[in-house]
């Protein structure tokens, strides 16, 4: 039997109500060039047992966080999920929801939206967060969106000390919707805040700076939102990191108006890039221009609690040319495990992997710059990255030590950081692990 079940006759009546004798008519405006014209080279029929070697051979060659000591971050990071997490998550009702167009009958998946909601709330100290975006990139480039469409102006300034990733996003979103975005320079690490002053007027839109930014330092908000506040409609758009708000002031005390931010950190795997999901919440007053949906809690006819669907401003529930966002994926399963893990952890439990990360960091960093031919690249205080300049080529680093299963940090040479290496510190670090990066970086010296 072929993979599509369908008989010849029942081929035959679909073409005839199509209008066509067979199916190359169907698809004669497919150029020809196109058009399969031989067999797939596709190997034999394996068993059961044949697939599962194979597909197990392929995974192999894939080089495992839980067998290599890696330093790895840049936006996404290896931090400790409790066994928890996935077990909830595995249940049926949980894996296998979709999108709650009917809210009457989708209550579990409202509710647990709902605490996601809540829960995203309490860590940035704002009054109201959607239910979830797409990524930390793309919620970046929504919140600027959602600016201009609250103040009406299109000029944009955003940190260059912003992840690249979340950069090259944000230049896509924007490209032909009129934004003008315009950088801001870097010094010593951190926003140039002078600069930021000069390039300030009443035509600016939103200022977007991420802290702790891409080389790990931490802004100075509470200076950066004063400035800001000179143009007369700008709004302060913060990128963070979300385990860092556990330790570090919420954008609500530096008076952020959006906060966005990857949220993959918070009980989901590093997985080779994803899935990933962002989160955004904002002040009261904006929450008629954020995207995406909102859920909400109310009683129904019995008086009984009830959730509720509060903002469906996405084009699969409202005419696409009146929708807020076009990219809202629906990463309800993601979102869903950053809630069981926030609450699996509580408030104490986050404060101490933040507090972790970033008192290992700081040893590592110390350790690293009493190597010759090593030295920290920048003097701000930093939360859980570092960057490490190096007399050798990064690259010729990297390669050294992945011989020993040690994975030392991101080459920055590829963002335009010559002779740089971005490092990462999670609560998982041990000393014997980094010790043994010490070690090996100075053999490779």
């Amino acid at each position: 039997m072929s993979y599509i079940s369908n008989t010849d006759k029942e081929r035959k009546e679909m073409l005839d109500v199509i209008g066509v004798k067979n199916f190359d008519e169907l698809i004669s405006n497919i150029p020809d060039k196109f058009k399969l014209k031989d067999y797939l080279n596709l190997d034999e029929p394996l068993s059961e047992l044949e697939i599962g070697k194979k597909m197990f051979n392929i995974v192999s060659k894939n080089i495992c966080l839980n067998r290599s000591n890696a330093f790895l971050g840049g936006g996404i990071y290896d931090h400790f999920i409790p066994a928890a997490v996935d077990a909830i998550i595995s249940r049926p009702e949980f894996m296998t929801a979709y999108t709650p167009y009917q809210a009457e009958v989708s209550q579990g998946t409202l509710q647990a939206i709902y605490e996601y909601q809540t829960l995203i709330c309490e860590l940035t100290g704002m009054e109201i967060s959607n239910a979830g975006m797409y990524d930390g990139a793309s919620a970046a480039a929504e919140a600027i969106l959602m600016a201009s469409r609250k103040n009406r102006l299109t000029k944009t300034l955003i940190s260059e000390t912003c992840n690249p990733a979340y950069i090259e996003v944000i230049k896509t979103y924007t490209k032909g919707v009129g934004i003008e975005l315009q950088f801001i320079p870097a010094k010593n690490g951190v926003t140039d805040i002078d600069k930021l002053n000069e390039m300030m007027d009443d035509n600016t839109s939103s200022v977007l700076i991420q802290s702790p930014n891409f080389f790990g330092n931490i802004e100075d908000n509470f200076e950066i939102e004063k400035v800001v506040r000179k143009a007369k409609k700008a709004l302060y758009l913060s990128a963070v990191d979300p385990i860092s708000l556990a330790i570090l002031n919420a954008p609500s005390e530096y008076n952020a108006d959006i906060v966005i931010g990857e949220g993959q950190a918070l009980g989901n795997k590093p997985y080779y890039g994803g899935p990933l999901f962002g989160f955004l919440a904002s002040k009261m007053e904006l929450s008629r221009m954020m995207p995406g949906r909102i859920v909400g809690q109310t009683t129904d006819v019995d008086g009984k609690r009830a959730y509720v669907l509060t903002l469906q401003a996405r084009e699969q529930h409202i005419r696409r040319d009146k929708a807020t966002s076009n990219i809202c994926s629906n990463q309800a399963l993601c979102t869903l495990a950053s809630t069981v893990y926030m609450c699996l952890m509580g408030k104490k439990g986050l404060q101490e992997v933040a507090e972790l990360s970033m008192s290992k960091a700081h040893y590592l960093a110390e350790e690293i710059s009493k190597i010759n031919g090593f030295s920290l690249a920048y003097t701000q205080p930093f939360f859980k990255e570092f960057v490490v300049n190096t007399t050798l080529e990064p690259d010729y680093v990297i390669q050294q030590l992945k011989e020993k299963n040690i994975l030392p940090g991101i080459d920055l040479s590829c963002y335009g950081y010559k002779k740089q290496l971005l490092v990462t510190v999670t609560e998982k670090k041990s000393k014997i692990e980094m010790d043994s990066l010490l070690n090996a970086l100075r053999e490779v010296k």
